[in-house]
């Protein structure tokens, strides 16, 4: 698996990434990751975790490009994987996001012979999400670089996993050449970790607590979730909004003092180890971000938490509303407060809404799933499935 990104790490990729080389490893196959220098702490021994030489000038943990990342710290992670392919027999290379499909494809060319199929795990669309990033160039030329890439890249892979039905559309739409060779595999969650059903909940002070857990980053819509708060602290005193979050605030600083809001918002900088407790004491959990082809890993943790949620609908993956959440169209900030308030004063729609979504994941979304789907690409893209038909075929002869 290669993975362009800090490994582990509490943020969507890291985690799909962990928990994906985890349940393989736990089902019986010899799993390798090549990553970055940078880690929270070293993963538990079921897999081996192959590292680049340590970049003392890079230190982001944070995601998004920058031409550093390109430049040095891929191209670094490129020699790490040639290096594991020369040494190791390994079978299939599992590349995630776009830089890890290009330090796949690099490293694959530098190695003599036949290199390994590279399985190419699509988490977003890159036309979409890149003009996100500052990288000193213009919102269209960052849209048009990433619809590029988008276009010539996944062809080059012998499958493409995407992790959400719009991911798969869009590429196709992109890339008509690799129809046939795609799967949407969605992400699992940590159902253990974020089972609240015996928690203790806090104290209280008597106030209503909306929670949003994640990243600051521009693309997670934290301006319109404080003019939503703002809206309903005109209504209502008895709401408080948590921020828990290790992205520093300072950017939204203005506008929450602006919108008269500051003093009832709480933001908290914690581990991920702490943010089920965060969880546990929210009223509402919040889902801001409007543009988005993938599968948001903090959605799966507020439903694998039970919590209610209200989410812009561009986001709401998996979130059927009415019966697992409640979806508000996107950038509809009136909505979005409209959809707390209803929650806030129907506590029965509430923990309906929590336990279903409880539910779903449960059924739907657990890691040995994806495991499990996962084995069927890995199967197709070296030829065992058709291995396996024929001597099944012959036995049943």
């Amino acid at each position: 698996m290669v993975a362009a990104c800090p490994f582990p790490y509490p943020r969507g990729t890291p985690v799909r990434i962990f928990r994906m080389a985890d349940a393989l490893a736990r089902r019986g196959h010899e799993v390798h990751v090549v990553t970055y220098h940078l880690g929270e702490s070293e993963p538990a021994e079921r897999f081996a975790v192959h590292r680049i030489p340590n970049v003392r000038t890079y230190r982001k943990f944070s995601p998004g490009p920058t031409w550093q990342k390109l430049a040095v710290v891929d191209s670094l992670l490129a020699v790490q994987l040639a290096r594991v392919l020369s040494k190791h027999r390994i079978d299939v290379v599992h590349a995630h996001h776009v830089e890890g499909l290009l330090v796949a494809l690099a490293a694959g060319a530098a190695r003599p012979g036949h290199p390994p199929p590279v399985v190419f795990d699509a988490h977003t669309v890159l036309e979409s999400e890149l003009p996100y990033y500052p990288l000193g160039v213009s919102g269209r030329a960052k849209a048009w670089l990433g619809r590029t890439l988008d276009r010539r890249l996944p062809r080059r892979a012998a499958h493409v996993i995407a992790v959400t039905d719009d991911v798969e559309r869009r590429l196709l739409a992109l890339a008509p050449a690799i129809a046939g060779r795609t799967s949407v595999i969605a992400s699992g969650v940590e159902l253990e970790r974020f089972d609240l059903r015996h928690r203790p909940r806090g104290p209280g002070t008597g106030a209503k607590t909306l929670v949003y857990t994640g990243n600051l980053a521009a693309y997670q819509g934290i301006d319109l979730m404080l003019r939503a708060f703002a809206e309903l602290r005109r209504r209502r005193a008895d709401v408080r909004l948590r921020i828990v979050s290790e992205s520093p605030f300072d950017a939204y600083e203005p506008l929450a003092a602006a919108l008269g809001v500051r003093d009832a918002v709480d933001v908290v900088a914690c581990g991920f180890d702490e943010v089920p407790g965060h969880l546990a004491e929210a009223s509402v959990a919040l889902h801001p971000r409007t543009s988005c082809d993938g599968l948001p890993q903090k959605l799966l943790n507020y439903m694998a938490a039970g919590r209610p949620i209200v989410s812009f609908a561009s986001s709401a993956k998996d979130l059927e509303h009415g019966r697992l959440g409640l979806v508000v169209e996107d950038g509809d900030v009136h909505g979005f407060a409209d959809a707390v308030d209803r929650l806030l004063d129907d506590p029965a729609l509430a923990c309906a809404l929590g336990e279903n979504a409880r539910a779903f994941v449960r059924a739907e979304r657990s890691w040995e799933r994806v495991a499990e789907l996962t084995e069927h690409v890995y199967e197709r893209v070296t030829g065992r499935a058709r291995v396996r038909a024929v001597e099944a075929d012959a036995i049943a002869g």
